[in-house]
Formats: structure tokens, sequence, C-alpha cells
């Protein structure tokens, strides 16, 4: 397995490149919204400079399958609130797919038909793809781990070494 090492300017680099991409889609979020542990970073970074508020999930499916339901946020994403879901990496999909299942269920009485990729978007660094979750609005980095299998170390992962 190939080994892809981004530093830390490369992460500002593609935040950056996430920020010019949504202000061309004309689209602004209320809240964004790091999946830990990865998205944190960039989510943060997307904050600061549009001097919005972050929020944290929780959804871990390759750490232990830890995840962590969030009624308010669904409810805020089914009343029409605008929302930028922030993740390092597109990698299987899961993650993302998996916040998609799970908002709905508690909120039945919405209409999510028209949510995804509307008022809720998702921004990754990365994006493999070969992912089976497809629906990715803003990206900097597309990989094709079917083509080539390679694993992404971002700055945070091995800042000690």
């Amino acid at each position: 397995m190939k080994k892809i090492y981004y530093t830390w300017s490369d992460v500002e680099s593609q935040t950056q490149e996430i920020l010019r991409q949504i202000a061309l889609s004309d689209w602004r979020p209320d809240y964004v919204v790091g999946l830990t542990r990865g998205g944190l970073t960039p989510a943060n970074l997307i904050s600061q400079y549009l001097e919005i508020p972050m929020e944290c999930l929780k959804v871990s499916l390759r750490d232990g399958g830890q995840t962590e339901s969030n009624c308010w946020m669904a409810e805020d994403a089914a009343k029409g609130k605008n929302i930028l879901i922030v993740d390092d990496i597109n990698d299987t999909g899961a993650t993302l797919t998996w916040i998609e299942k799970d908002w709905p269920e508690g909120n039945t009485m919405y209409d999510w038909s028209n949510v995804w990729n509307n008022n809720v978007r998702f921004a990754v660094l990365v994006n493999n793809t070969a992912s089976e979750y497809k629906r990715i609005d803003y990206s900097c980095v597309d990989i094709n781990k079917a083509e080539e299998d390679s694993w992404i170390v971002f700055p945070w992962e091995d800042w000690w070494k």
C-alpha cells in the first residue's frame, strides 16, 4: 500500500480551495459540522475564516463503530438551515452514508428529499472516487483507491514522529 503524506501547508491550501469552491457556489453555511476525528481541523479552519459557528459530530465507524445521533442538527437540516459537514476524506463512503440514514430516522415528519446537496452539503479534503458515496459538494484532491491502493496520512495523524 502506498502512503501519501500531507503537510500542514497542504491542509491549509486544500481548505482554502474548499472556501473558494463555496464562494463560487454562492452558498453560505449557517454553521459547520466537523466529523471526529479527521474533519475537526479543516472544519475549524473553515469556521474561523467564515466567522460562523462550528459543531462536532462523532461518527468513527473505522475506529470501533462509535456514532452519535444528533437530533437538533438533523432538525436544523430538515427545517432548511444551511449546514456544511466536513471530513478529511471520503474513503469508503460509510461515514457520510451513515449520516444520511441516521438524521431522517428521528425526524420522519419532514421531507428529506431536498436536503442533501442543497441546504446540507459535504466537503472533504480528499475524495476517493471509488467510494460508494458520490454526493460530495466540495473537495480538493481526487484519488481512486480501486486503481491504486493508498493510505492518506494527514499531519494530525503522525505529528509526534
